[in-house]
């Protein structure tokens, strides 16, 4: 097994073959894992060469695979969790896990969109809940209540009530967007606005704030266009 460094980081299945006269790589469709085939005889040190030569070729091939808008996410695509890549492929078990640069879902492949769905919506409510009471704790405030829709109008919303709500695609975004978004809905538990005011609580909540905010706007609509179901 070799590793083609990165982010993420793609793992290379490294594979001897008496009929190899030369280094070969194959990306699966089936579960997008990238093989090298090479001469019994050849020196690792040189098949980790070719790979990094071929490492654009590598990534291209994976992007293409990637669950395009209003296609519905089965094995051998790949789509973004916490804002890396990973390949949804078969796994074993109960449980959807990931394992490196793999998204590993048990059952038939028609189930594949409703299991990946419900492993997100799980991670989303875990962490957002995380992001919220450690952003509502430095404000020494409380919300009412979490909830997680499927909404394209909006990332997150919060009532007068102090009910937080926020998207459960918020999960495949990286860490500090979904941080980002945590801390403007907590923020509002203390300025019901968008005043002056409100955006200075942001800033103490998530400095830099406008870097994930502009993240949102240019990729966000990316995000809305996976389907999970036909």
């Amino acid at each position: 097994m070799a590793i083609l460094p990165g982010s993420p980081a793609v793992e290379i299945t490294l594979r001897r073959s008496a009929r190899a006269r030369r280094f070969s790589l194959r990306v699966s469709r089936l579960d997008g894992r990238v093989t090298l085939s090479l001469p019994l005889r050849a020196r690792e040190a040189d098949a980790l060469a070719f790979v990094n030569e071929q490492a654009g070729w590598i990534r291209q091939t994976l992007a293409e695979m990637a669950v395009a808008p209003g296609q519905v996410a089965g094995f051998g695509s790949s789509l973004p969790y916490l804002g890396q890549a990973l390949v949804l492929t078969p796994g074993s078990g109960r449980a959807v896990r990931v394992d490196g640069a793999e998204l590993l879902v048990p059952g038939q492949a028609e189930q594949v969109g409703a299991r990946v769905a419900a492993f997100l919506k799980v991670q989303a409510r875990d962490r957002l809940a995380e992001a919220s009471d450690r952003h509502a704790a430095s404000l020494g405030l409380r919300y009412s209540s979490l909830t997680l829709r499927d909404t394209r109008s909006r990332w997150g919303s919060c009532t007068a009530a102090g009910g937080l709500m926020y998207s459960w695609r918020l999960i495949m975004a990286p860490p500090q967007v979904l941080d980002y978004v945590a801390a403007h809905e907590v923020a509002h538990l203390a300025e019901m606005n968008h005043s002056p005011a409100f955006w200075e609580v942001v800033t103490r909540l998530h400095p830099g704030y406008s870097i994930p905010r502009r993240w949102l706007k240019t990729h966000g609509a990316a995000l809305h266009g996976l389907r999970f179901a036909p």
